[in-house]
């Protein structure tokens, strides 16, 4: 998903139409090593090619397969994502003037002559893959795992548990003072 600028700049005033299925599971494997396979993805969108810049925007359908953050089991991961990026020459983008340096920030300007948005796909791939995923019978199950020495416990359970200690045990050196609320009760 290439275009030269000499291309796209006969498009000016217009925009440039695509949809392209491409295959990037080599790439995404080698930057991020959990991913177990990815489907072809299916790419549609548009180039718009005006004298400030290019603006490209896209929706990105795929389906990774990636560990349960738990079991370890590959677990398929629908992905729909919508990427919109602005490029400028260097040319184009030392013209800016009363552009806020935020809105700077967010402009990709050109190294070459060329546009190549499978960078900007694979990252937006790489920045939505969720930090934990699940197996439908892990999100189904209230039980979390444990072995022969460990357990997870859940910050509901440790509250739980230390309001119950609290309430269950007293200080030794006090006691003599309970027995004492005791007799003056009855």
């Amino acid at each position: 998903m290439k275009w030269a600028l000499s291309e796209l700049n006969k498009f000016r005033g217009s925009q440039v139409d695509f949809e392209e299925t491409i295959d990037l599971n080599a790439s995404l494997k080698q930057r991020e090593p959990s991913i177990i396979d990815i489907s072809p993805i299916k790419v549609n969108g548009f180039l718009k090619v005006d004298e400030l810049g290019y603006y490209a925007h896209m929706t990105v359908e795929t389906i990774l397969t990636v560990p349960s953050s738990r079991s370890l089991e590959p677990v398929e991961l629908p992905l729909d994502l919508i990427i919109d990026e602005e490029y400028m020459t260097p040319r184009q983008y030392d013209a800016l003037k009363d552009v806020p340096e935020d809105d700077k920030n967010l402009i990709i300007v050109l190294e070459k002559d060329l546009i190549d948005l499978t960078e900007a796909i694979e990252d937006f791939i790489l920045l939505n893959l969720p930090l934990q995923v699940l197996t439908e019978e892990e999100k189904q199950s209230t039980e979390l795992p444990k072995g022969d020495f460990w357990q997870v416990v859940s910050e509901d359970d440790i509250i739980e548990e230390l309001e119950t200690e609290t309430q269950s045990t007293i200080d030794p050196r006090l006691a003599k003072l309970s027995d004492f609320f005791k007799e003056d009760e009855q």
